[in-house]
């Protein structure tokens, strides 16, 4: 299929031919019909795109921050990764769609294949022949409405959110500041809502169109700069200002609260500046309102991306709510885009519109793309003529299963210094990603369903790098067909998971790796080597400044990422195990706070055969300043202290230190070995009992942790 994508690096935009994507639980599949450009947002978004990278670091002055303090903690290669990761990653374009159900999948109960749908969401309903779209973000569209006129929808739902903050009562006056797309829609819902409107805009030409759209009075804003409160409101000015225009400048709010009469309200629609004069609002007890995009339920992934939805005597008016009000208007007649200045385009010309826009050259309020009525559904897409031609068991077939950051600006990279391996194919949820990704990285195919990388004789190891409640299902699938595993951590998110790829492995004989990198780093190793021979028990302190838990990602929730101490400490675990040369046989652990939502701090005892020790401290509430990571182990008089896997040294022993410009935590060390025990037909590097017992014991630490009691670890 193919889809409009555009560099987050340059700003440039190409149509290109992407796998289909496959629709999961809880997610419909949408063959688009029509799609529309809304000028507005659309150049806000590509000029972005288009800034150098200094501009870039101008407008987010906070993602600057986060860059200088990897570059400290990490050092200058880990952090050049991770941004051109970032800059490098495809972004899709478009956020309103209409069209036919194509597949639903598992779970999904409103829709059928067939039906007349529109889709909202950035990230779901692109400029694309074929969109997947989680449920709470699609609505059947009424009999009698054009799919050409529904697929307004989301722009709509976005207008018709802003009129709902404004909350206006029939006969008062409100202005609608910035006539774009968005403002011509919000003054056909306020005259609909029985107000009289102001429209005021830059441009005459759009101050025409909202006069044709049913606005009582249109200015630019030199206009109606004073005058206007005395002669149309009997000199106390509107009771609500709407801002629907996009700028960099403050004026437009603070011509809205210019314009309101002592009390009233002003709400934000567009992105503007807001650099506001305090006394303008204090003066008039004036409300600054914002408006969330489509409604509620917008930015929070259990609804958006898991379909929990409000209960409508709490919560009236949903994002979804507000798109089958807006379909409802549409059906009724009461929304007319008879008058709106748009224009229909072949999705062929996609580019080029965008390219137009970008220069400034594009007067349409919208354009709506159309889409044939058929296109490739292909969920695999060959990038070169055929696979790399096999040179026996020593050059293995490798295949990726998920490529988000991690993957991208670790493992990939750390794959491409290993030499005599073949590059079969790259899956990811989605086309755009699989596609940028093989290509960057060298993959003869790239694609979006995971069973092909598991039938296909060609692939000997599979890394699986997807979200963790997919790790134990596709390590399973993948070990039973006979591939050796690479496995990111954790293996799995309960026993019964972990136990099933344990069993997997042993059963089909395949090699079996897990993300667990600490141990291979140059650090670890010089640790362990210097206590190999001692008589004592050791002692091993790992401190992480975790920081805060990060908030609305799958990674804390429990059913997709299980949390942070199975997701994360699952490394500290393994390490501490390492050190030590046996795993742990019991855990005492305690919380810090009783909202792990808000902090999830945690400090485990483990305890071992030989009566070493490992207190291991995982911190939400710790200083930024410190170390990511550091840790000591001391034994028979010796310590040896390692911070941030960048210096280790050693007191009390003939031990060398060790330094390293970059943090060095193992990752490049581990995909060596793994692929060459591939090649070689070896042994895994890891204990298979060994890797169960470190899944167990985080278990085992959650477990310790609500029961206040130690808890021995049995497999």
């Amino acid at each position: 299929m193919r889809q409009i994508l555009q560099s987050g690096r340059t700003g440039k935009l190409e149509l290109v031919e992407v796998p289909a994507p496959s629709p999961g639980p809880g997610q419909v599949l949408v063959r688009t019909r029509y799609s529309v450009m809304s000028p507005g947002t659309d150049k806000l978004v590509m000029d972005f795109a288009r800034k150098s990278l200094v501009a870039k670091a101008r407008s987010r002055p906070d993602l600057v921050k986060q860059v200088v303090r990897k570059l400290q903690q990490e050092g200058p290669l880990p952090t050049y990764r991770t941004v051109t990761t970032r800059l490098d990653a495809p972004q899709p374009m478009g956020y309103s769609v209409a069209g036919e159900v194509v597949e639903v999948g598992e779970g999904v109960a409103g829709f059928a294949p067939g039906d007349r749908v529109a889709c909202a969401g950035a990230g779901y309903a692109n400029h694309a022949e074929l969109c997947v779209v989680p449920e709470n973000l699609v609505a059947a569209v009424p009999e009698g409405v054009a799919l050409e006129h529904a697929a307004f929808s989301t722009l709509g739902a976005i207008a018709l959110q802003g009129v709902r903050v404004a909350d206006p009562t029939l006969g008062e006056v409100g202005a609608v500041v910035g006539l774009g797309l968005i403002g011509q829609i919000t003054v056909q819902l306020l005259r609909a809502n029985g107000c009289r409107v102001l429209g005021i805009d830059l441009d005459p030409a759009r101050n025409e169109e909202a006069k044709a759209q049913g606005a009582d009075w249109v200015a630019t804003p030199s206009e109606v700069a004073d005058g206007f409160s005395s002669a149309e409101t009997e000199g106390d000015g509107v009771d609500f200002v709407i801002v629907t225009a996009g700028s960099d400048s403050s004026a437009p709010v603070a011509m809205a609260a210019n314009l309101c009469r002592q009390r009233g309200r002003v709400v934000c629609v567009g992105a503007t500046g807001m650099d506001l004069d305090r006394r303008s609002f204090y003066d008039k007890e004036l409300e600054l309102r914002m408006s969330m995009s489509y409604g509620p339920g917008r930015y929070d992934r259990r609804y958006e991306e898991q379909g929990l939805d409000y209960p409508r005597s709490y919560v009236r008016w949903t994002e979804n709510r507000n798109l089958q009000a807006f379909l409802g208007l549409l059906a009724t007649g009461r929304m007319d885009f008879s008058a709106v200045q748009s224009e229909t385009l072949p999705f062929d010309e996609i580019v080029g519109a965008y390219d137009a826009l970008a220069r400034g050259e594009r007067p349409s309020l919208a354009v709506v793309f159309e889409y044939p009525a058929s296109s490739d559904a292909s969920r695999t897409l060959r990038l070169e003529p055929g696979t790399p031609a096999r040179a026996g068991k020593s050059e293995p077939g490798i295949a990726f299963l998920g490529a988000g950051n991690y993957a991208k600006a670790v493992l990939l990279p750390a794959l491409g210094s290993v030499s005599g391996l073949r590059k079969v194919s790259l899956v990811t949820q989605t086309g755009p990603s699989a596609r940028r990704s093989a290509e960057r990285f060298g993959f003869a195919s790239c694609g979006t369903d995971p069973a092909a990388v598991m039938d296909d004789p060609d692939v000997d190891l599979v890394f699986v790098t997807t979200r963790h409640d997919a790790h134990a299902p596709l390590a399973t699938a993948a070990l039973a067909a006979g591939k050796s595993v690479w496995l990111e951590k954790p293996i799995g998110l309960g026993r019964e998971e972990v136990l099933g790829v344990a069993n997997a492995a042993r059963e089909s004989g395949a090699l079996l790796a897990v993300g667990y990198n600490r141990r291979f780093s140059p650090h670890a190793r010089a640790i362990r080597e210097a206590f190999q021979r001692r008589r004592g028990a050791l002692a091993v302190r790992y401190t992480v400044a975790a920081g805060p838990p990060p908030r609305g990602t799958w990674i804390t929730d429990l059913r997709e990422g299980g949390g942070r101490v199975i997701g994360e400490a699952c490394h500290f675990v393994d390490l501490c195990s390492y050190l030590v040369g046996q795993p742990a046989t019991a855990v005492y652990a305690r919380n810090l706070d009783r909202d792990p939502d808000r902090d999830d701090s945690m400090v485990a005892i483990l305890d071992y055969p030989d009566g070493s020790t490992a207190v291991i401290e995982y911190l939400a509430n710790a200083s930024s300043e410190l170390p990511k990571e550091r840790f000591e182990a001391s034994a028979d008089g010796h310590t040896a202290t390692c911070d941030n896997y960048r210096t280790t040294t050693f007191a009390g022993t003939a031990a060398k230190n060790v330094k390293t410009l970059n943090q060095d935590k193992g990752q490049s060390t581990a995909v060596s070995e793994v692929v060459e025990a591939v090649r070689r037909g070896a042994p895994s590097p890891f204990d298979l009992d060994d890797l169960v017992r470190t899944s167990l014991t985080t278990f085992a630490m959650l477990e310790s942790a609500e029961t206040g009691r130690r808890v021995p670890i049995e497999a």
